[in-house]
């Protein structure tokens, strides 16, 4: 009697420990989860902020450039006025044109070669996933 009741101790410790090891493994899992939805909740607001912000910095500036360029302009041609207006002013159309051009160049590049979004949240994950992977 005394050895059924050990085996029956024993596949109570067993399945008790089976199961706590298994509600370990599950609060482990959802604590990683939870962090990984945190770097990425963190990543998109940190983009957010950084796209505004550009934004922001490109609308003042591009405002204050067409501003000194239509004044620079509007100087050379009222100097020019009575000997070369069409001339100068066909100058600075093709400067116009040319800045035009290779800024549009520049953005279309940048625009390819952009950063991957959320790629720390990849990273992170495709770290744990070789861990996991490791430890099997």
């Amino acid at each position: 009697m005394a050895n059924s009741d050990s085996s029956a101790e024993s596949a109570t410790t067993r399945s008790t420990g089976l199961l706590a090891s298994l509600q370990r493994l599950l609060a482990t899992s959802a604590e990683v989860l939870r962090t990984r939805v945190e770097i990425l909740s963190t990543e998109l607001e940190e983009e957010g902020v950084r796209v505004r912000e550009l934004f922001f910095l490109q609308q003042v500036s591009l405002f204050f450039l067409g501003l000194g360029l239509l004044l620079a302009t509007l100087f050379v041609l009222l100097v020019f006025w009575d000997s070369h207006r069409l001339s100068s002013l066909a100058v600075f159309a093709a400067l116009y044109l040319t800045a035009g051009v290779g800024t549009a160049w520049v953005l279309r590049r940048k625009l390819r070669n952009r950063p991957r979004l959320f790629s720390a949240s990849v990273a992170e994950l495709r770290k744990d996933r070789e861990r996991l992977a490791s430890r099997s």
